[in-house]
């Protein structure tokens, strides 16, 4: 990306954040709510120890946890003003924040390589263009519906040429393996389950179209308790170092939440997740530039949706400075 393009990018995010009306609440908030992820080791770790009601504790606020099955449930409850704080892939909060729902993501709470095309054991299909015609399984509105357009395009496939079939991810898992659908687009734990225990096959991988995992918060909450919000990341950042530091309890975490097996909880988080990065900056700008012509070129987003302003507005590159680890 020229420099010239990031620094306006960054001048903009900058100029919104400075925009965000300050109306920090004269009286402890009554409850605060946020969700947990099963694509978020992090966000399950927070939750088991209860280090982010300890840290409201002597306010009395009250923390409600609600559960996302994947990014478009968090958006879903992002939008509806069901929770304050919701974890996604970073282009399905793109694609909501292109599209109207107001949030931004200060936090990045994992680097992922969450999802992959996958077929069955004894598939015949051995490559993307093989994809033609067939049924594939995907959750709209998450990163793994658009690792399938992404991938499509890079066979030189559209939509059309294959039958989408819109499953929630855990239903995807099952399809693939009672063969009702010929391949299903992944999303951890329920894919490193599938290829563990039924010898489910990877048959295209892309680190770089899966997106960051992001944080989001609600613009009017951001706005109105910056303070509450900035307690939010200061536990993340807690969980994130004792992910780092523990990755094998942490795995038995996430095998305990998500019924899954040790091995399956293993291979997501130390061969499939880095936690070294949580502060939003150029690359996850980068990152959301590269993949947004997707969103555009399938019709995803409102005509005339400025992209390019929806991720200067969508990326908070300077709110978390402050709460973040050195090192």
């Amino acid at each position: 990306m020229k420099r010239r393009t990031l620094l306006q990018l960054a001048a903009a995010a900058g100029a919104a954040s400075a925009t965000l009306p300050r109306l920090a609440a004269a009286v402890p908030l009554e409850e605060i709510r946020l969700d947990y992820a099963y694509y978020s080791p992090t966000s399950l770790v927070l939750r088991r120890f209860g280090w982010l009601e300890q840290a409201f504790k002597a306010d009395g606020t009250k923390v409600k946890w609600v559960f996302s099955a994947g990014s478009n449930r968090a958006l879903e409850y992002l939008n509806g003003n069901s929770i304050d704080i919701g974890s996604s892939a970073g282009l399905a909060a793109l694609l909501a924040r292109a599209n109207g729902t107001p949030i931004r993501a200060p936090y990045i709470f994992s680097r992922p390589e969450w999802t992959a095309l996958v077929v069955p054991k004894n598939s015949p299909i051995r490559s993307l263009a093989d994809l033609k015609g067939k049924k594939v399984a995907a959750t709209k509105g998450t990163d793994p519906y658009l690792f399938l357009l992404r991938s499509l395009q890079v066979a030189g496939l559209k939509r059309s040429d294959i039958e989408h079939v819109s499953l929630q991810h855990a239903d995807g898992r099952t399809a693939l393996e009672q063969g009702k659908v010929d391949a299903w687009v992944g999303l951890d734990p329920h894919m490193a389950a599938s290829e563990l225990e039924s010898g489910a096959r990877l048959l295209y991988r892309n680190v770089a179209f899966n997106t960051y995992g992001f944080l989001n918060v609600r613009e009017q909450f951001l706005g109105s308790h910056p303070n509450e919000t900035a307690r939010v990341i200061q536990a993340y950042e807690k969980a994130r170092a004792w992910v780092r530091a523990n990755q094998t309890e942490a795995a038995k975490i996430l095998s305990e939440e998500a019924k899954v097996s040790l091995p399956v909880a293993l291979l997501q988080i130390k061969l499939r997740s880095d936690f070294s990065q949580p502060l939003p900056g150029t690359e996850h700008v980068n990152a959301l530039r590269q993949a947004a012509p997707i969103l555009r070129d399938e019709a995803l987003v409102k005509p005339g949706a400025d992209l390019n302003r929806a991720i200067a507005e969508l990326v908070d590159t300077r709110f978390a400075q402050p709460y973040i680890a050195k090192g």
